[in-house]
Order: C-alpha cells, then structure tokens, then sequence
C-alpha cells in the first residue's frame, strides 16, 4: 500500500461536513494521537475502540476501510 490510512482518510476532511464520513475525517484530524503511520486495519481498529470519542465511528471507520482497501489495491 502506498498511502496509510490516514492519508487516504483526509481526502474525506472537510469544514462543514455533510456526512458521516466526513465527520470521521474531521474526529481524526482533530485527534493529535491518531495512529497517522498506519496500513493496518487492526492498529486503526484498536486504537479507535480503545479511545472514547470513536465508538459510535466504527461502523464509518469498516465502510472507509473498504474504500482504502479498494483504492490500493
């Protein structure tokens, strides 16, 4: 993969979000702690469901992941 996860992620950002995804986008933005070197789905996934602010993202974060997924492929 070329791009983490991360990197792809902030293609979504945007300043009045119109969706979930972009939402997401802006949480891990906004998240300095944000895993930004990752490429995989377990390092993300982890970390999201180990701080409080994502759990309601999780179910943004599968449908992304697929999207990253689909366009490194």
């Amino acid at each position: 993969m070329s791009k983490t996860f991360y990197h792809f992620l902030m293609k979504y950002r945007h300043p009045a979000p119109m969706d979930d995804i972009s939402r997401f986008a802006n949480e891990a933005y906004e998240d300095h702690s944000f895993p930004k070197t990752a490429y995989e789905y377990d390092e993300v996934s982890s970390y999201l469901e180990l701080n409080g602010s994502y759990p309601e993202s999780m179910s943004v974060f599968d449908e992304v992941w697929q999207l990253y997924i689909l366009s490194e492929s």
